[in-house]
């Protein structure tokens, strides 16, 4: 049987965190694609990464398969590569599992949103 933790040290093996830092450096040169997995309700609250892309984490297996044509995001491109942000990093791990499970290979957690904002990383309101 697994757990929350069993969940979460997978998802943290396969997925690679980057600091708030390295990811400001990559989001001010342009690279990659910026998606924040929370919820609507918590970015309202505390804004987002400017421009990134807003799709929850219970909707990312429809939004990133392209056969599921309805509800697809062009944002999910096999080749792109892809930072996930959340609250504190876990559901960006859990979600960035799920997307190298789905065939994405260039996903990274880049933790949470606090970290972000507090290095002085861009932000918009949510």
């Amino acid at each position: 049987m697994k757990t929350a933790k069993t969940y979460m040290e997978e998802a943290n093996a396969a997925v690679p965190r980057m600091g708030a830092e390295e990811a400001i450096a990559k989001h001010a040169a342009g690279q990659g694609v910026f998606i924040d997995v929370r919820d609507s309700a918590a970015i309202a609250q505390t804004g987002t990464i400017k421009g990134a892309a807003r799709i929850p984490r219970g909707m990312i297996e429809f939004r990133a398969d392209p056969a599921v044509e309805a509800m697809y995001d062009p944002v999910f491109q096999k080749d792109a590569a892809i930072y996930l942000v959340c609250g504190a990093g876990g559901q960006a791990a859990l979600a960035g599992r799920t997307l190298k499970d789905m065939g994405y290979s260039d996903v990274t957690n880049i933790g949470g949103f606090g970290d972000w904002k507090a290095a002085g990383g861009a932000v918009e309101a949510g």
